[in-house]
């Protein structure tokens, strides 16, 4: 699994030859181009994993999930008081 964001696809933007799709990422609508990914039709409700506007994998919500807990650590301060 690529390191991206999740996003749950929303529907096709129309146009664009089938390659952009309007996704919710984290409750925020973006287009995301969907053109890299070769597995078929993308339906509503599909997750995958974002990076820099293009999707680069279709994940299931399990995944969608383990790659935001993954960048929420990561996000996080470190502990303060380390070793002395």
């Amino acid at each position: 699994m690529c390191l991206g964001i999740p996003g749950q696809i929303i529907g096709l933007v129309e146009g664009y030859g089938g390659q952009l799709a309007l996704v919710d990422v984290a409750g925020v609508p973006r287009k995301i181009n969907i053109g890299l990914l070769d597995e078929g039709p993308l339906p509503p409700g599909s997750w995958v994993l974002i990076h820099m506007g293009f999707a680069l994998e279709r994940v299931d919500a399990a995944g969608a999930e383990q790659a935001m807990s993954g960048l929420e650590l990561m996000g996080r301060p470190r502990e303060q008081g380390g070793p002395e």
